[in-house]
């Protein structure tokens, strides 16, 4: 008897649910979600996909921007400091390098005997200047007046004998430099190296180095 009674139970409550196979099938519409569905997901990432692609782009857009001001930036600061530069060099070489006494126009131009001899004064000076310098003349064990001189010769002797001549304008702003960072690398290398001969050949070598570079000696690479 309580068998019975269970499996009506259990009947009752399962035909409560209609089977799934009893819903109408329409064949018109039978796959019309699943078609929409994978529409929609198309549609989607098309739309992400493009959404990326503008996003890469306003970067690159950016970016090339950014690029293209740091680059006119640069290029306008080079030239505008250079010049600057040149003005307070020739101003300060100007106030405390030797000079002519007088306004009238430089006689030692190119060919004549003067400017040979402002010429022949500052290599022969610096010559001598590297002799006293290597304790070659006048020797001695002690730092002395010569060897003091012989350091400082360059300085003294040939950036005011080579800027007294009529020379190029470019040759003129290398002995401005010139006479500006001599007197720095005389102070500065005795503190590392205490050697005469060592700060006079420093300055030789600062010398011909600063010619080169404003007389274009070294080769330009195209």
């Amino acid at each position: 008897m309580n068998t019975l009674s269970s499996t009506c139970l259990c009947n009752a409550r399962i035909l409560k649910f209609p089977s799934i196979s009893s819903f109408p099938r329409n064949p018109a519409t039978k796959n019309i979600l699943p078609r929409n569905c994978f529409r929609i997901r198309a549609s989607s990432n098309e739309v992400d996909t493009k959404t990326e692609e503008d996003i890469e782009n306003d970067v690159q857009e950016q970016g090339t921007a950014v690029a293209s001001k740091i680059s006119v930036g640069a290029t306008s600061t080079g030239p505008a400091f250079d010049k600057d530069l040149k003005k307070v060099v020739q101003k300060t070489a100007a106030t405390f390098a030797p000079r002519a006494s007088t306004a009238s126009k430089n006689p030692a131009i190119p060919g004549t005997v003067l400017y040979s001899v402002f010429e022949v004064q500052g290599y022969v000076s610096m010559f001598l200047g590297g002799v006293l310098s290597f304790n070659l003349i006048f020797p001695s064990n002690e730092p002395d007046i010569w060897r003091l001189m012989g350091m400082w010769s360059i300085w003294m002797f040939t950036i005011p004998s080579l800027r007294a001549r009529d020379c190029s304008k470019n040759e003129k702003e290398a002995l401005n430099y010139l006479f500006l960072l001599i007197p720095l690398l005389n102070v500065i290398i005795p503190f590392f190296w205490k050697s005469f001969a060592v700060v006079w050949s420093a300055d030789t070598v600062a010398f011909f180095g600063m010619y080169a570079w404003k007389l274009g000696w070294l080769p330009q690479s195209k």
